[in-house]
C-alpha cells in the first residue's frame, strides 16, 4: 500500500511539474504578436531540410521552433502546385490555379494579407532572393492572371504602399518594354531608392521614407557567385520596419532560391540555400526572442526535385548523396515551424490556404474561425 500511495505521489508530483514547465514556457509570450514575419523556403521538403541539417553537422536554426506541423500543397487545378498557386494560398487563403497571382479561378483579384495589413495600419515588407517580381513575392502585392506578366506585376507594386522590398529585377521597373521608368514613380510615391551599388549597411533610412532596393538588375546571383545578402536584409528590414509603425508589421522573406537548386537537381546547391536560409531563421529567430511580440511562421510553398539523401551519405559539409525523381515540383505535404506568440495554432495537418487564415486571424485581419484546417 505503500508503494502505491509513494507511485501515485511520483505521477502528480510528475504531473504537476510537466504542467509547471508548459505553463512557464506558454508565459514566454503574450497571447497575441504585434508582428508577424512569413519564412517561405520555396521548394524546401523534409529532404531538403534534413540534407541541410547533416552537412551542417546534425544541427539547424529551425531546431529552435517547437511548433510543427504539415501542409497539404495542392493547387485548384492539380495536384501538383507550382509558387504562384502556393504563394497565393498563403497570401490570400484561397486555392487557384496555377499560374495565378492572387486571382482566384476566374482570374477576379482576392485581397492578399499584405494590403489587408497596410490598409489596417500595419507596416509591411517583402525580401527575396529572386526577383521581387517573381512568383511568391508577387503573390502578397500583385494581381494578375499570368506569373510570368513581370512588367504589369511591377506596375502593380505601385498600388499598395508596401513599406520596404528587397529582391533583383530592377530591369521590369526601368527597362519596360512600355518605355515607362517607374522608378521615378517609386520616388514620387515616397520610397528612398537603392541597388546593389550601395551596401545594406550603409542606408540611413529617413522614418517617413520607404524603401526600395533592386538586388539586382535581373536574378540574383547564387550563393556561390557571391550572393550574401538575405540575412542582412531580412534583419535589417525586421528592425525597420518595426519602427515603421506602432500597431506591428508583417513581413514575407522567401529563401527563393532552394528551388532553383531542386529543379536543378543540383544537391549542394540546395544544402548551400539552405543554409543560407536558416542562417537567416536564426537571425529572424533571435529577434524574434529579444522582442517577444513576433510570430515568426517557417513553411514552403511546396517540395521540388522529389529530393532524396541516399545510403551512403554521411555528416559534414559535401557528404549528401542526392537522388531526384523529377526536375519539377512534387505533390508530397512540406512542414510548418513555428515560433512566439500564437505559434500553437500552426501545428497538425492543414491546407495550406489555412496559413493565411491562421495568420489573419492572429493580427486581427479576420473574425476568429472555430475550426481553421
Amino acid at each position: 500500500m505503500l508503494r502505491i500511495s509513494l507511485l501515485i505521489s511520483i505521477l502528480v508530483l510528475g504531473a504537476c511539474k510537466s504542467g509547471l514547465e508548459q505553463t512557464q514556457a506558454s508565459s514566454k509570450f503574450p497571447k497575441k504578436p504585434k508582428n508577424v514575419i512569413l519564412m517561405i523556403g520555396d521548394g524546401m521538403g523534409l529532404s531538403q531540410i534534413t540534407a541541410g541539417m547533416y552537412s551542417n553537422n546534425n544541427r539547424l536554426n529551425l531546431e529552435r521552433c517547437k511548433t510543427v506541423g504539415l501542409i497539404k500543397t495542392h493547387s485548384a487545378s492539380d495536384l501538383k502546385t507550382d509558387s504562384a498557386a502556393g504563394a497565393t494560398a498563403f497570401a490570400t487563403g484561397k486555392k487557384t490555379y496555377n499560374g495565378a497571382i492572387s486571382v482566384d479561378v476566374d482570374t477576379i483579384p482576392i485581397p492578399t494579407i499584405l494590403e489587408m495589413a497596410e490598409a489596417k495600419g500595419y507596416a509591411t515588407g517583402m525580401v527575396a532572393t529572386a526577383e521581387i517580381v517573381h512568383a511568391t513575392p508577387a503573390c502578397f502585392i500583385a494581381h494578375q492572371a499570368n506569373r510570368n506578366w513581370y512588367e504589369e506585376i511591377a506596375f502593380d507594386f505601385l498600388k499598395t504602399d508596401i513599406d520596404l522590398f528587397i529582391g533583383g529585377g530592377q530591369r521590369y521597373f526601368d527597362q519596360r518594354r512600355d518605355g515607362t521608368d517607374l522608378l521615378f514613380s517609386l520616388v514620387e510615391n515616397g520610397y528612398s531608392l537603392y541597388n546593389f551599388k550601395t551596401p545594406l549597411d550603409e542606408l540611413r533610412i529617413p522614418l517617413h521614407k520607404k524603401l526600395a532596393y533592386f538586388t539586382a538588375i535581373d536574378k540574383p546571383l547564387t550563393k556561390t557567385l557571391g550572393r550574401n545578402y538575405l540575412s542582412e536584409a531580412s534583419t535589417f528590414s525586421a528592425e525597420f520596419l518595426s519602427k515603421r509603425s506602432e500597431k506591428g508589421f508583417f513581413m514575407m522573406i522567401e529563401g527563393s532560391q532552394i528551388d532553383w537548386g531542386s529543379h536543378a537537381n543540383n544537391t549542394d546547391y540546395i544544402v548551400e540555400e539552405m543554409l543560407d536560409f536558416d542562417e537567416t531563421i536564426g537571425k529572424i529567430l533571435d529577434f524574434a526572442e529579444a522582442d517577444r511580440h513576433t510570430l515568426v511562421i517557417i513553411t514552403a510553398d511546396h517540395e521540388t526535385g522529389g529530393f532524396a539523401l541516399n545510403p551512403g551519405s554521411e555528416m559534414g559539409p559535401g557528404k549528401i548523396k542526392g537522388a531526384f525523381t523529377t526536375g519539377s515540383h512534387t505533390c508530397t505535404m512540406v512542414p510548418v515551424f513555428a515560433y512566439g506568440p500564437g505559434a500553437e495554432a500552426f501545428s497538425g495537418i492543414y491546407e495550406n490556404t489555412a496559413i493565411f487564415d491562421k495568420m489573419a486571424n492572429a493580427m486581427g485581419l479576420i473574425d476568429k474561425k472555430e475550426d481553421i484546417r
